[in-house]
């Protein structure tokens, strides 16, 4: 039987944040792309995972994609095999956070998602592909697909999420730290905060890469997946 790779996206993302890599590691593995558009809450999502997916996996979630993932750690972690965590953060929500998350969900309760991507756009990408048009359509067409509903729940989720620096040490489990050098929302200190504490964990710094790594350098992220499936 073929081994299974879950896939989490991110935030007000779908299938499409992960499609480089889909279309690269698919040929030799199953892939799954969870559910988070359902649940309002991250260990609801992460139940929901488990259910969908039988037996074990490897796993990677980017962005809110890894709070699942850890999530998906405390609640089953014999279940998986492999642990990837991209562009992602152990911490909780700071106080200025959810306090810009509120004015976030104020505006897509007001059916104003475009404003949504407008602002969140800049702080999404390296600075290099802020003019880079067509990836601006895909996570602008990701967001218009969640959907306000889905989006408000999952910013309520991130906003109530766990802290998950006590668990990381007790991860025993290959696991790759990736993230963008110029991820500004959770930038490659964090990334190195979680590597420091989780003895199997590999740090790559993927360069001219921002918060979305796996569209803006989806080579350089597929290759460190690779070598992470592979073992080595």
């Amino acid at each position: 039987m073929a081994e299974t790779l879950v896939l989490i996206p991110g935030l007000a993302c779908t299938v499409r944040l992960f499609q480089p890599q889909i279309a690269a590691l698919s040929s030799d593995r199953t892939i799954v792309v969870a559910d988070q558009v359902q649940d309002d809450s991250i260990a609801a999502m992460a139940s929901r995972l488990l259910r969908d997916v039988p037996g074990t996996f490897s796993l990677a979630g980017l962005s809110m994609g890894g709070y699942i993932a850890m999530e998906v750690m405390r609640q089953a972690p014999e279940r998986v095999e492999r642990l990837a965590l991209l562009d992602t953060s152990a911490r909780p929500d700071t106080p200025e956070a959810t306090r810009d998350r509120e004015r976030l969900i104020a505006l897509a309760e007001a059916g104003r998602l475009d404003e949504i991507d407008s602002a969140l756009w800049p702080r999404l990408v390296h600075p290099d592909h802020r003019g880079d048009r067509a990836l601006h359509d895909i996570m602008l067409g990701m967001m218009r697909e969640t959907g306000a509903e889905a989006y408000i729940r999952q910013q309520r989720a991130i906003m109530a999420r766990a802290d998950s620096r006590p668990s990381l040490p007790g991860i025993e489990i290959p696991t790759l730290i990736l993230v963008g050098e110029g991820d500004s929302i959770t930038p490659p200190e964090i990334a190195r905060e979680m590597a420091d504490m989780i003895e199997w964990a590999s740090l790559v710094v993927v360069p001219e890469a921002g918060h979305m790594s796996t569209l803006e350098q989806p080579d350089r992220v597929t290759h460190a997946m690779q070598l992470w499936l592979n073992g080595r």
